[in-house]
């Protein structure tokens, strides 16, 4: 969803997206070359191009535990431009939702900066925070956090609504942009259906078209099919990718699954608090 609702909503609910068909185009981060189509992002530092539309600089999360201070995340670099779909790797527990988190602004680094759109997330009020996820990013969980009290048409539409009077949109437009986003998805007949009247790849794919609703400049997505069957996950995820390449937005997407990671343009690999 876009926005900010609660937390739980608020995956789903903060403006939300996904990103290109990388066909078959691999970059590991630690080969500073370029993006396969898009200049300087990097695994590393990003050049800060007229087509970045998230980067973070010199990005550390340390978390107090036990009376110790534990670092989760220790000088992350990350720049990911206009279309561009990149993969976050590694493993349970190092860092990779802590990094997502971050990037979407849900959670504040110890240090470092993030830009959205070339703005400061830390400069921003929580006010104007919460209004630039609902026009730039989309989020897409491994659990769709659909509200349930709410059919899949005002679902999807909610993070339109929440941001209608910046868009100009009435209530019906928003409605109508809903609708057409589900018929995206293949589910232009369970418009008026609940949640709980819908399956477990339906209900995912409601949360897809909730992100790419207001066709954000990028998605961030936390193992989006990690719920689902491997059949099922693979049709979500093919999805995914054939919206983002027609809308055009970014996706970031953390996932354990190397066969997902293998067909977006980047690969980016996390240990230690590190992309190496």
């Amino acid at each position: 969803m876009s926005s900010d609702a609660t937390s739980k909503s608020r995956g789903p609910g903060d403006g939300d997206a996904i990103g290109e068909v990388g066909a078959g185009e691999r970059r590991d981060a630690t080969s500073k070359s370029r993006g396969p189509v898009h200049g300087d992002a990097i695994g590393g530092v990003g050049a800060g191009s007229a087509n970045e539309v998230l980067s973070c600089r010199g990005l550390t999360k340390n978390f107090a535990q036990g009376g110790l201070d534990v670092s989760v995340l220790r000088g992350i670099d990350l720049s990911v431009n206009r279309g561009e779909t990149v993969a976050i790797v590694g493993a349970s527990g190092s860092g990779k939702s802590t990094l997502l988190h971050i990037l979407g602004g849900l959670d504040a680094p110890t240090s470092g900066e993030v830009l959205l759109l070339g703005q400061r997330m830390d400069q921003l009020t929580p006010l104007a925070q919460g209004a630039l996820r609902n026009k730039a990013l989309g989020f897409v969980y491994q659990f769709h956090h659909l509200l349930a009290e709410f059919t899949a048409l005002e679902n999807v539409a909610m993070p339109l609504w929440i941001g209608a009077a910046a868009r100009n949109l009435s209530v019906d437009d928003c409605k109508q942009q809903a609708a057409e986003m589900l018929n995206e998805v293949g589910l232009s007949h369970r418009l008026a259906h609940k949640p709980g009247e819908l399956s477990g790849g339906e209900r995912q794919r409601v949360a897809v078209a909730r992100a790419l609703v207001t066709r954000p400049a990028c998605v961030l997505a936390d193992e989006p099919t990690g719920n689902l069957d491997r059949g099922t996950a693979d049709q979500v995820f093919e999805l995914i990718l054939q919206l983002n390449a027609k809308i055009g937005t970014a996706l970031v997407m953390v996932t354990h699954d190397p066969t997902l990671a293998k067909k977006m343009q980047r690969t980016l690999t996390i240990s230690d608090g590190m992309i190496g």
